[in-house]
């Protein structure tokens, strides 16, 4: 499994347009094959930045969803509502002592 951490910027008149897409996108995200969870994060103090986490079963399931067509039109939609380059983490949870 592989936790997958992505951070965007919007433009602040936009994050109502945004927040009304990934509403509408989100269940088709969290039944594609290979996602076992999503979230939609929010950093309340600037107001349009916004993260999501997802989890998938491997690298190869979250690259056939950056390859499909739902990824490729969410994308899209989505990118032209930043303000900033997104930047996105593969992370692992830290072992605890």
């Amino acid at each position: 499994m592989i936790n997958r951490i992505v951070k965007m910027e919007f433009h602040p008149e936009k994050v109502t347009a945004f927040r009304e897409l990934f509403s509408q996108q989100q269940l088709l995200i969290r039944h594609f094959p290979g996602c076992l969870h999503l979230e939609l994060w929010e950093h309340p103090a600037s107001g349009n930045t916004w993260f999501t986490f997802s989890q998938w079963e491997s690298e190869a399931a979250l690259e056939k969803y950056r390859q499909s067509n739902l990824f490729r039109e969410t994308w899209a939609a989505t990118k032209v509502l930043f303000n900033a380059k997104p930047a996105a983490w593969t992370v692992n949870k830290a072992v605890s002592l």
